[in-house]
């Protein structure tokens, strides 16, 4: 069994030459946020992803959290976890100073974020849900609330939850049946959600739940939703706690993955109602619950590239060390000398490092849109960051999926067995492509509110940005940039295809249109990996011609580069071509014929 080591060198450099770290530390507040502090934060996280949460991350998958009369224990090991992550100050840092958090650059917790989705991804989930939670409070909850509700939840010592999903209803909020019902300062709450991640645990004193519901007179649909508090203990005026609020877990769910991390079905009202405290206007629930949305799809991405990480460093460990056969490659004793496990482990550290690139590049661009002085440059940023953000959780989970079925592959059978720990890596990605919207949705999200809303204009600044630096490298002297090159230029001329096709039949043919929606998330997602991997070679060259010492380092950037361009980038016209021409066969068939 391999033991998790985070790729500090890999990550240092995404930050720099696709993050723009050094100006995200530049932006006014990030002032005291210097490249050296930043690296010792890292060496910091990776020393505690290592040696305190990836040892429990098998403890987690085998033995699972456990439910029993409404109380759920997490697996052993955890609670222990859990203390020393918050009592070291993991557990607040991105978030603001106000409530006691650190407020470093997402670009920085970015980072550190993806150290914890490798090391234990199930550990990790509970940290999110609840600094969403709390970035969703700060917005929009009064500031009773946040004075309330803030400090303890940033400290950890309260977690937080998100009840969008009924049993009825799945990913259609418009159908959701909760209700609220006014009473004096507060509401009573009714209804049953499920899906709910770390709902219910041993591991904090308190739990904040998020819970979309309507009130009496909300129209119907998506605009009639309202959002509400509900803590399972409430809260004293003194800021004690008081009575258990009427809510309970009501089971937990058995799931192919992730099985450290309890998956709840909320009952709230079996009683006398649950009390909540409306947070945000009435019936802008959905309104105040997508302010942290990107913050949380950049997160679910980033557990895609989190796993993908190590299911690549796991399957690289059993390869070094695995001898079978006569290999063909000179120097390799081991199954590593043959040429397709040799591909295998290039096309996952290929697609891992473009996915990382990705998530840090548009982490760098949220800083921008947060806090650059100049308004326009914000703007921008922000215009891109919306972009991106569908392609970011799609395309990184999409990749995870293929990413750990080839790290079981080069185990061979070995990787179908359990005790290999190869087969929780592809088990618990699963679900990253499900959750936070499907790949579907996140796809309909990219060409419905995206691309058509401003009439595809920020894409075409993107592939403007992207295609200058082809053309820049192909008249490279280096004979692999100018390789990259060519096929960047190639590439983004087959986004600009697909774009064109999608402005052109998303309101004509809305079916067409979204029969082909997934596959040109594939297609954008791909060109932009291409494009930051393309980045980074430049960059290593650069380093290369300038006499850095560290010369396999980054040889080997340019070499994993190349493999994405030769092996993925390439594949972009025929994902341009599932686009426009693949949607008359998906909907081909009349439900009787599927």
């Amino acid at each position: 069994m391999s033991t998790y080591t985070a790729p500090l060198r890999d990550m240092l450099f995404a930050m720099r030459e696709v993050g723009g770290l050094d100006a995200v530390c530049a932006l006014p507040g990030h002032e005291d946020t210097t490249p050296d502090l930043v690296e010792a934060i890292l060496e910091e996280a990776a020393r505690y992803a290592g040696d305190v949460l990836d040892p429990l991350n098998r403890q987690g998958d085998t033995q699972g959290a456990r439910w029993q009369d409404g109380a759920v224990r997490a697996a052993d090991g955890f609670a222990a976890a859990y203390a020393s992550f918050c009592d070291n100050g993991w557990h607040g840092m991105p978030a603001a100073t106000a409530w006691g958090g650190q407020g470093l650059p997402t670009l920085v917790s970015t980072a550190v974020l993806e150290m914890w989705k490798s090391s234990n991804m199930a550990f990790s989930l509970c940290q999110m849900l609840t600094l969403g939670a709390v970035e969703a409070i700060a917005h929009h909850g009064s500031p009773e609330l946040q004075r309330r509700f803030l400090p303890h939840m940033v400290a950890g010592r309260w977690t937080g939850t998100m009840n969008l999903t009924e049993p009825q209803a799945g990913s259609d909020l418009a159908a959701l049946r909760s209700r609220a019902v006014p009473e004096g300062d507060h509401y009573r709450v009714f209804g049953s959600k499920i899906f709910i991640t770390w709902g219910e645990h041993d591991m904090a004193e308190n739990i904040v739940h998020l819970v979309l519901a309507r009130l009496p007179d909300a129209p119907p649909g998506v605009k009639g939703i309202s959002l509400f508090l509900c803590p399972k203990f409430l809260v004293e005026a003194d800021g004690t706690l008081g009575a258990r609020n009427d809510l309970a877990c009501t089971s937990i769910e058995h799931k192919l993955g992730i099985h450290g991390s309890p998956t709840a079905s909320m009952g709230f009202g079996e009683k006398d109602g649950a009390i909540g405290y409306l947070v945000g206007a009435p019936h802008q629930g959905l309104a105040c619950m997508f302010t942290m949305m990107n913050h949380a799809r950049l997160n679910v991405g980033l557990e895609g590239v989190g796993i993908s990480e190590r299911a690549w460093q796991h399957a690289r460990a059993y390869a070094l060390e695995r001898v079978q056969g006569k290999t063909l490659r000179a120097g390799s004793g081991t199954i590593a000398g043959h040429p397709d496990v040799r591909r295998m482990l290039m096309d996952m550290k290929a697609r891992t490092e473009a996915m990382r690139a990705l998530a840090y590049f548009c982490a760098g661009q949220m800083d921008r849109a947060a806090r650059h002085a100049d308004a326009g440059e914000r703007t921008c940023a922000r215009t891109l960051v919306d972009l991106l953000i569908p392609i970011v959780k799609g395309w990184c989970t999409d990749n995870a999926l293929h990413i750990a079925s080839d790290g079981v592959q080069v185990h061979g059978g070995m990787g179908y067995v359990e005790e290999t720990g190869a087969a929780q890596y592809l088990r618990d990605a699963r679900i990253t492509t499900i959750y936070e919207g499907t790949t579907g949705i996140q796809a309909n999200d990219l060409v419905g509110r995206k691309l058509a809303r401003d009439g595809g204009q920020a894409m075409a600044a993107l592939v403007e940005r992207m295609d200058a630096d082809a053309r820049r490298l192909v008249e490279s002297q280096d004979a692999a940039l100018t390789q990259i090159g060519h096929a960047l230029h190639s590439a983004t001329a087959t986004l600009e295809d697909g774009v064109r096709w999608m402005l052109e039949n998303h309101q004509a043919h809305p079916a067409r249109s979204a029969a082909g929606a997934v596959p040109f998330l594939r297609l954008a997602g791909t060109v932009v990996g291409g494009w930051l991997s393309a980045r980074m070679a430049e960059a290593a060259t650069a380093q290369l011609a300038a006499g850095s010492s560290d010369s396999a380092f980054l040889q080997a950037k340019v070499a994993t580069a190349r493999h994405f361009v030769t092996h993925w980038l390439v594949q972009a016209p025929a994902l341009r071509d599932m686009v426009v021409a693949g949607a008359d066969s998906t909907l081909a068939l009349d439900d009787a014929q599927l």
